[in-house]
């Protein structure tokens, strides 16, 4: 054996002693602190270049190792959530719309949390969803938060709108394919106040061909609308009617009928400046 395979050798067999250990009765090391040995015997007698034993964990070092282990799994977790957050987000503010961040105030929020929970019978069953409802009543937050919600559990979703959509197609007008095929890569696909781009024949072309292409690749579509339900199922004309009837097809509606949020924030930010202002007042 040469020498470098003596000092691997040496590496893979030895095993280092801590002041507080000690050599049992067997012959082995022992941990002073768990009093688990820190070596065994190779069977039946066996040896191994001249040994007759191997190196084996203790408690102490079974724990440490284990630490060490989750600690690197929880950081790489992070690092994909992260990136999956990066790629999957068109706007930093949606990492807020989280459950934990929840008022509470939405009664179909459970709807939610149960999409995430089922999410593998979801995205079997190609289970997708119209959020629909008045102005402001938290259907982009709803999406949100199942958005984030299954970006930590590393699954990908994209949660973008057409207004985006239609500028990137119109830039990139040689890559079109290769970008719609990027958007039904996703497992799971978020189109954002659906029914706000332009109404242009182009337009319509181009938010047909997404839609279609999503419903060709038999993946979950999630879509947010103040379109009402009425309007869904009475399109105003036949380029209109192709999108609606796919996205019926491929999405259940659901009704969110929170409190507006934005009025409730604004009276609670007009609260807090009266309260300021008061305060101001009585110095």
């Amino acid at each position: 054996m040469s020498d470098y395979d003596n000092a691997i050798f040496r590496l893979a067999t030895a095993q280092e002693a801590e002041p507080e250990d000690y050599t049992g009765e067997d012959g082995l090391l022992y941990c002073g602190s768990c009093r688990q040995p820190k070596e065994a015997y190779f069977p039946e007698g066996k040896t191994i270049f001249g040994r007759d034993r191997h190196p084996k964990e203790c408690d102490c070092q079974r724990k440490r190792r284990e630490m060490l282990e989750a600690a690197d799994r929880e950081q790489k977790h992070r690092e994909e959530v992260e990136r999956l957050k990066r790629k999957g987000f068109t706007d930093p503010a949606m990492r807020e719309w989280t459950f934990g961040n929840d008022n509470g105030k939405c009664p179909q929020m459970v709807k939610a949390r149960a999409y995430v929970e089922q999410w593998e019978q979801i995205k079997d069953g190609n289970h997708g969803m119209i959020l629909w409802g008045e102005v402001g009543t938290g259907k982009s937050y709803f999406a949100g938060c199942i958005a984030n919600a299954l970006m930590e559990k590393e699954v990908s979703v994209c949660m973008t709108n057409f207004a985006l959509i239609l500028n990137d197609l119109a830039a990139s007008y040689k890559d079109r394919n290769e970008y719609i095929s990027r958007l039904c890569s996703f497992p799971l696909l978020i189109l954002d106040d659906f029914g706000m781009e332009r109404g242009t024949e182009y337009g319509l072309e181009q938010v047909y061909n997404v839609v279609d292409s999503r419903y060709r690749s038999r993946k979950p579509l999630i879509v947010t609308t103040n379109l009402t339900l009425e309007e869904l199922q009475n399109p105003e004309d036949t380029p209109h009617a192709r999108i609606y009837d796919r996205l019926i097809e491929m999405c259940s509606p659901v009704c969110i009928t929170g409190e507006n949020f934005r009025k409730a924030k604004a009276r609670e930010k007009m609260e807090q400046l009266k309260m300021l202002l008061n305060r101001k007042e009585s110095l």
